[in-house]
């Protein structure tokens, strides 16, 4: 019997503390996790950090990782961000090829997707757009045929939906 891999979120609020993120992500690889995301930043609290982990794990292997978290000195809560009870976005900056012939046409396709020129040089531009995964994953596919450059992207970041 097969067990199915599935991506979760996690959100882990974190004293801001030097060495935190590191004791954070060798739990993670200790156990042989791969993590396919992270994120740090600041909250409202400037004595607390958020990070947010995308893992792809099987079975209770989650609930094991959310204990060991849970161990940890620093870390102060721990939740799952899932799709439905939260807002779930990221960061994408591309740079593509651009003539002077197809410079409109870019900037057509990429608000067309809600994204921005951000910065537009004879040969090439950079596009950034902040929205959900699948999304992101539209625009990058719609601007194959330009010919990407260069790409990166923030990973995921996450907030549970008001209530």
């Amino acid at each position: 019997m097969k067990l199915e891999r599935t991506s979760h979120i996690i959100s882990v609020l974190v004293e801001n503390r030097s060495g935190v993120l590191a004791r954070v992500s060798a739990l993670f690889s200790r156990r042989a996790y791969n993590i396919e995301g992270l994120s740090v930043g600041p909250t409202q609290d400037p004595e607390i950090s958020r990070i947010t982990i995308v893992v792809s794990v099987e079975g209770h292997a989650l609930d094991q990782v959310i204990q060991q978290l849970d161990k940890l000195v620093n870390v102060i809560a721990i939740e799952e961000m899932h799709e439905s009870s939260s807002v779930q976005i990221e960061l994408l900056l591309v740079r593509v090829s651009v003539t002077a012939e197809n410079q409109e046409k870019l900037q057509a396709l990429v608000a067309q997707h809600g994204g921005k020129v951000a910065e537009m040089a004879p040969t090439s531009a950079i596009v950034s757009l902040t929205d959900t995964s699948a999304k992101i994953e539209a625009l990058i596919s719609a601007l194959n045929p330009f010919g990407i450059l260069e790409l990166t992207q923030s990973g995921l970041v996450a907030m549970r939906r008001t209530i």
